[in-house]
């Protein structure tokens, strides 16, 4: 049984809202976007003014671009500065807003729907579980304590985030295959959805990934192995931001480590890189896997138990010593 949660928070902010942004987080992917479109959905049914937006990159990545309600993103410039309700999706805390965090003063209201561990709570109301999934399969049940119905565009929204949050699956818990089989039930593809969000990228995606996994080096005593690599600036030509970040998804299939980590360097901010961290629930001298959440919230970022991440500054040697160190 998952923990209460105060979903009617959530009905009552929305249902008296007379304007709404949703603002999704930086380098987005489908469970913000998906959570982020079907709300605007509902709300666009209910008449309620809407916009989505998120803060960078400046284009939505190519895989997310048919899904249902796209229309309803605007470019950051174009979000308004006073609303009445602000609902932010999937992020946990106002660092995932990026440039849009300027937006927050100006809400009457803020709302948070998340399920990061790691989540601030630096909403007016916050309504996060910890056990969802995703925030898609959150916002499904912030849908039904409303009673709105869940219609064909606003599932392919919600399976979205579910079938990429969940690995295709791979992670679950009670209660999600049967909210997979309610959203198929309404008449979407689930096939082409997953193949479209994750088993499709351009051709360079492949030299990119042979340059990078050259990249790969492996700690055999870090907490039951630790394997690492880096996707440097001068790797990434020819190719969007979700391929860069499906590299981690190859490394951490690594049998000889528990951690996965894959260090990204920004294209526009020499020095800065975005590093993303997976655990296995149990690995190689393990008993449950590395929470990598309290690695990251060491690290000035946060996240899940077994997928999270931060940002760093500085040279690749020096990157991995401090997340050797935070390992301990």
């Amino acid at each position: 049984m998952r923990d209460a949660v105060d979903l009617d928070a959530a009905v009552a902010a929305l249902a008296a809202a007379r304007s709404v942004t949703i603002v999704c987080h930086v380098q987005p992917d489908a469970d913000t976007i998906g959570s982020g479109l079907a709300l605007a959905l509902v709300l666009h049914r209910r008449g309620v003014p809407v916009w989505v937006s998120f803060a960078e990159p400046a284009e939505l990545p190519v895989s997310m671009r048919s899904l249902p309600g796209v229309h309803h993103l605007v470019p950051p410039a174009q979000v308004p500065a006073t609303v009445d309700l602000l609902v932010a999706v999937d992020c946990g805390g106002v660092n995932r807003l990026g440039a849009l965090a300027d937006r927050l003063p100006g809400a009457a209201t803020t709302l948070v729907l998340d399920h990061h561990r790691s989540n601030t709570r630096f909403g007016t109301v916050n309504v996060i579980d910890p056990d969802a999934e995703s925030t898609t399969s959150l916002l499904a049940r912030v849908l039904d304590a409303w009673g709105e119905p869940i219609d064909v565009e606003v599932a392919h929204c919600l399976y979205a985030g579910l079938v990429t949050d969940t690995g295709s699956f791979r992670w679950v818990r009670p209660g999600t295959h049967r909210l997979a089989e309610r959203l198929l039930a309404t008449g979407i593809d689930g096939g082409e959805i997953a193949r479209t969000l994750l088993d499709t990228h351009p051709f360079d995606w492949l030299p990119m990934l042979s340059r990078v996994l050259g990249s790969a080096r492996l700690a055999p005593t870090a907490h039951g192995g630790l394997v690492y690599a880096f996707v440097r600036r001068d790797d990434v030509d020819g190719v969007g931001p979700e391929e860069v970040e499906s590299v981690i998804d190859i490394v951490r299939t690594t049998a000889e480590a528990g951690i996965a980590a894959v260090f990204k360097e920004s294209r526009t901010v020499p020095g800065r890189w975005t590093v993303s961290l997976r655990s296995r629930d149990t690995g190689p001298g393990t008993q449950d896997g590395v929470d990598v959440a309290e690695v990251a919230t060491a690290l000035g970022g946060g996240g899940h138990r077994f997928a999270a991440g931060y940002t760093a500054f500085g040279e690749p040697d020096d990157l991995v010593a401090a997340l050797l160190a935070a390992l301990g």
